[in-house]
């Protein structure tokens, strides 16, 4: 297939993508209500803190941000079809077989981190960052939408994205790069490296909080070393049969 041929596809991929985009933030639109108050499930337990707008175009801005959000979901499972229909016809049979690991498996892995979020993360960030000192002074916290949105999807795509950490250590296992041994001897290092991030990348200071990203963390680096040595396993049988096929 030529260059042009190539950019076609890739055009035909970004505008169907654009338009599911488009087509879901319709549809987010009308439940877009429904979704905020989902969101705002951790800040129930919290009767001392109230929503506020500040602006007179925040409700309306608030409404369109969830909105697109919305719309990005309902979409990505299109997206995903139409990356997968652009990318297939290039890969060989044996990728091919790693792809259809990759795609659903990231997917899961990232709504398992962003519903880990909404469910345990952010009632207790949520409590510590607005009521820590509050006894200290007689005051009512206020939290406008639009920074508690960008506060929520902010939390939620970075746990989405810390919980690739067994897709991006399988893949290295399978090109090569390390071993599963390698990470059950370097398991030590591993768990300093992940609490030194949960203390840099934790929106409070707070041993709970920390807790709750290291836990999951750790947990995924354990999952992806047994992974890896089944990946292995496998992958010296296949090599063996070969070896066999061709003697």
């Amino acid at each position: 297939m030529s260059f042009f041929s190539h950019f076609k596809e890739m055009r035909k991929v970004l505008l169907f993508s654009v338009y599911a985009i488009a087509i879901g933030a319709i549809v987010g639109w009308a439940f877009s209500d429904y979704a905020f108050r989902f969101l705002a499930i951790p800040m129930s337990g919290l009767s001392e803190v109230h929503f506020i707008t500040t602006t007179p175009m925040e409700p309306l801005m608030v409404k369109l941000k969830v909105s697109l959000i919305a719309g990005v979901v309902v979409a990505l499972p299109i997206i995903i079809w139409q990356l997968w229909s652009f990318i297939l016809p290039a890969l060989k049979s044996n990728e091919r077989k790693y792809l259809y690991f990759i795609f659903p498996s990231s997917l899961l892995l990232f709504f398992a981190g962003a519903a880990f979020v909404i469910l345990f993360v952010l009632p207790i960030c949520l409590k510590f960052l607005l009521l820590a000192g509050i006894g200290a002074i007689d005051t009512t916290p206020f939290v406008t939408k639009s920074s508690y949105i960008n506060f929520v999807f902010t939390l939620a795509l970075s746990f989405g994205l810390f919980f690739q950490l067994p897709i991006v250590l399988i893949l290295l296992i399978r090109i090569g790069v390390v071993s599963p041994q390698a990470l059950a001897k370097y398991r030590k290092w591993a768990f300093f490296v992940i609490v030194i991030l949960a203390v840099v990348l934790s929106p409070t200071p707070d041993l709970m909080t920390q807790v709750l990203i290291i836990g999951p963390m750790y947990l995924l680096y354990e999952i992806s070393i047994w992974v890896g040595y089944i990946v292995v396993r496998r992958r010296t049988k296949m090599l063996k049969r070969e070896e066999e096929e061709v003697i």
